[in-house]
């Protein structure tokens, strides 16, 4: 089941548990120099706004809404990170989430084609709460290309430059819960370990109806590049629950477009990385200790 809350999407699967879910907010973020040089991870700079999608009239396009899910606006000077978090209504264990995300018809986290189911060879999701975000397309060796705005038909965006054809631009989210009877097994492990070495298993969180006749075709390229360790899935694979899963697609309207759906001014396209440095502001560093991150991925991108 799939709900909006304060600009964050959730997704729940309460027949399995009532822990079963993970809560995604796309934060806006500085678009970092693509120079060849690796940075450290950029601020966020707040949510972008998210809207049921079925809610307003698309004009021309309205066979959008066939694929359901939500759409929000951005700059193309914009870029964007995922910031995951569990729903945890009865303080145990946050309940792990296998997380696809895919640009177009483009896995993010493997660079292979999208498609609708788990694969471990190479791993093609990440697992929450382990994998706090995710801030662009892994490219192996601890880096990721930042996610970054562009519009479609002028070959700028991963799935057009990888694809023959890529008309689906957008972001797909498709999420796996744990099985309910490993969960179960993790709680009792984690119990034990609590009792025994106070160990806290929970991870760092981040600092932090009109018509519309234009097309929406926004999707997201590959930016500059920073440092994030894209973890290895902790769990066996048979722990996932391969029959239970939900998918959200996010389409991106560009400003003007947003201003003539929702009637809603979108958020101010964010500051250089150069005046956010001249401020003094911080930029952030994270390691995940003794996880392991995926090493060998396609490099195609």
């Amino acid at each position: 089941m799939i709900y909006l809350d304060k600009d964050s999407l959730e997704i729940r699967f309460p027949e399995v548990h009532e822990n079963a879910g993970i809560r995604i907010d796309f934060q806006r973020t500085l678009r970092l120099p693509d120079n060849g040089e690796s940075h450290h991870l950029p601020p966020g700079l707040g949510r972008f706004p998210i809207r049921h999608i079925e809610d307003f009239d698309l004009g021309d396009n309205n066979h959008l809404k066939k694929r359901g899910g939500v759409v929000m606006p951005m700059f193309q000077a914009d870029a964007l990170w995922l910031n995951f978090g569990s729903i945890n209504v009865t303080g145990e264990a946050d309940y792990p989430i296998a997380l696809k995300i895919g640009t177009g018809k483009i896995c993010a986290v493997s660079g292979d084609d999208w498609v609708t189911n788990l694969n471990q060879d190479p791993q093609d999701y990440v697992v929450v709460p382990d994998q706090p975000w995710i801030d662009g397309y892994n490219v192996g060796q601890d880096i990721v290309k930042q996610f970054v705005a562009a519009p479609l038909g002028h070959g700028f965006t991963v799935e057009e430059q990888l694809k023959s054809e890529a008309d689906t631009g957008g972001i797909q989210i498709q999420a796996f819960p744990m099985k309910r009877e490993f969960y179960d097994l993790l709680n009792e492990s984690l119990e034990e370990e609590t009792r025994f070495n106070n160990i806290n298993y929970s991870m760092p969180s981040p600092s932090m109806c009109m018509e519309a006749s234009a097309d929406f075709s926004m999707g997201l390229a590959a930016g500059g590049s920073m440092r994030q360790e894209i973890f290895e899935d902790p769990h066996s694979f048979e722990a996932w629950d391969l029959r239970e899963t939900s998918r959200c697609f996010v389409t991106i309207a560009n400003a003007e477009q947003w201003v003539d759906l929702t009637g809603e001014e979108p958020p101010l396209s964010p500051i250089t990385a150069s005046d956010y440095t001249k401020a003094g502001l911080p930029w952030f560093d994270f390691y995940g200790g003794d996880k392991s991150s995926i090493k060998e991925i396609n490099e195609i991108l």
